[in-house]
C-alpha cells in the first residue's frame, strides 16, 4: 500500500484483515482465474535466442514470481518504468510521488514461449486489468496496469490484445491497462528480487500472491514449472 500504510510494515495487521473479511483475501477476481483467448495477432517469430517484454500489474513481488514459475522465461527483474532515473527507489514510488509503476521485465526464449503467451498469463493470472490505479489492497497510480513495449511489434500486438479481449466481453467490466512504449525499466533494490521464495509466509504474499501460482499451475499446467527461475545479483543492471 502506499504512503503511509505500508504493506510491509503493516503486514500482521494485514492478514488479521482479510481474515476478518475487511479485506480481499487475493487480489485476483474470481472471474479471471480461467483461460483466456490468446492474442489474435502474434509479433513476427524473432531472429534472436532471447526476446524481452516489461509489465506492470501492481506489486511486483507477485508478478515477478508468475514468471519466474513460467516454462520459457529465463529471467524476471522487478524493478520500475515510467519516470526517470532518479526516482527508481522504493521509497519514493511507493510513496507515490514519482511517475514510476512497479513493474517487471521478463527476458525469455521465443523459441518456447511467444509475446502473446506472456500477455495471455499477465491478463489473466499475474493481475486484474479491470482495476484502474490499484491492485487488490495496494492504491496509487505505481500499481497501474501497463505494458511498456520494447519495440513497435510488441506495442502493435499488445493494443489488438487489448481491444480483442473488450469486444469479447471477456472480464465483466472494461480493461484499463494502459501501453506505453518508449520508457526505460530500472531494476528495484536487491531485497525486493525473488522476494516471494525468500518470504513464501509473509502475509501478503500469502493472501495475495501464492494463489497467483496456484492459478497458474491450475489453469496453464503447460507453461507452470514448479521450480522458480531467480534473478542473479549480476543481471541487476540497466
Amino acid at each position: 500500500m502506499a504512503g503511509q500504510f505500508s504493506r510491509r510494515t503493516f503486514g500482521p495487521l494485514f492478514a488479521a484483515l482479510c481474515l476478518a473479511g475487511a479485506l480481499p483475501l487475493s487480489s485476483q477476481a474470481a472471474e479471471i482465474n480461467r483461460v483466456i483467448p490468446l492474442p489474435a495477432a502474434e509479433a513476427a517469430a524473432p531472429a534472436g535466442d532471447t526476446e524481452t517484454a516489461v509489465i506492470a500489474g501492481g506489486c511486483f513481488w507477485g508478478v515477478q514470481a508468475v514468471y519466474q514459475h513460467m516454462k520459457g522465461v529465463t529471467n524476471a527483474v522487478s524493478g520500475y518504468a515510467g519516470g526517470t532515473q532518479q526516482t527508481a527507489n522504493y521509497n519514493a514510488v511507493s510513496a507515490g510521488a514519482t511517475a514510476h509503476a512497479e513493474a517487471v521485465r521478463i527476458t525469455y526464449d521465443p523459441k518456447q514461449i511467444s509475446y502473446g503467451r506472456i500477455l495471455q498469463i499477465f491478463f489473466s493470472v499475474a493481475h486484474d486489468p479491470t482495476q484502474l490505479d490499484r491492485q487488490g489492497p495496494d492504491t496509487g497510480k505505481q500499481y497501474r496496469s501497463a505494458i511498456f513495449p520494447t519495440n513497435a511489434e510488441q506495442e502493435k500486438v499488445a493494443t489488438a490484445y487489448i481491444d480483442q479481449l473488450n469486444k469479447a466481453g471477456i472480464f465483466k467490466t472494461a480493461i484499463v491497462t494502459k501501453v506505453t512504449p518508449g520508457e526505460k525499466f530500472y531494476p528495484a533494490e536487491a531485497y525486493h528480487q525473488n522476494y516471494l521464495k525468500l518470504h513464501p509466509s509473509q502475509p501478503y504474499i500469502v493472501f495475495n500472491d501464492l494463489p497467483k501460482i496456484e492459478s497458474l499451475k491450475r489453469v496453464y499446467p503447460d507453461v507452470y514449472r514448479p521450480e522458480a527461475v531467480l534473478v542473479a545479483k549480476e543481471t541487476l543492471s540497466n
